[in-house]
């Protein structure tokens, strides 16, 4: 954990091939959807990432740490979809969840969560109203007239806050975007 709280992603690789089964296993109980909890273990490592440096081993072991950031991220992921018409904490069934897929690679996961970091460091420069449309829209799958009635805003305003967003993003990330 120190050597991913330096910066060191090799470090960080290790890490997340030594506990991301496990805490993929941990999310899936909790979501019980694969992809919701591919997102939930993207964003903890994410997490994990950012604040590497604020983990301390006296208090807990590294897969304790790790395990309690994937459960309240899991538990943050049912909270949210509950607003959204999803299944909340206590609507969940008791049908068994989808098994994790044996030939996913966990390079290919840990690549997309550093692009996932880029990604969030980029938005955390974007103006406010214009990061919280892009998140509506790409995170929660928000129409631009949904997007306008939850911010409030007339629609025009929210397809000019997306369209500088997207390009401050774009910016941001090189271009690639």
């Amino acid at each position: 954990m120190a050597r991913v709280a330096l910066g060191d992603r090799a470090a960080f690789r290790r890490l997340y091939d030594a506990t991301a089964p496990t805490l993929f296993g941990v999310a899936l109980r909790i979501v019980r959807q694969r992809e919701r909890a591919e997102e939930v273990l993207q964003d903890a490592f994410v997490n994990a990432w950012n604040r590497a440096a604020g983990y301390q081993a006296a208090l807990s072991q590294p897969m304790t740490w790790l395990t309690a950031i994937v459960r309240n991220r899991a538990l943050d992921e049912l909270r949210s979809g509950a607003r959204h018409g999803a299944e909340s904490l206590d609507e969940r069934t008791d049908s068994a969840p989808e098994l994790a897929d044996a030939d996913g690679n966990p390079l290919v996961l840990l690549e997309q969560a550093a692009d996932a970091l880029e990604i969030r460091e980029c938005l955390n420069a974007i103006d406010g109203s214009q990061r919280q449309c892009l998140a509506l829209v790409y995170y929660h799958g928000y129409s631009h007239s949904q997007v306008a009635a939850h911010v409030g805003s007339p629609i025009g305003s929210v397809k000019v806050w997306l369209r500088r967003g997207l390009d401050k993003l774009r910016r941001c990330l090189g271009g690639s975007a």
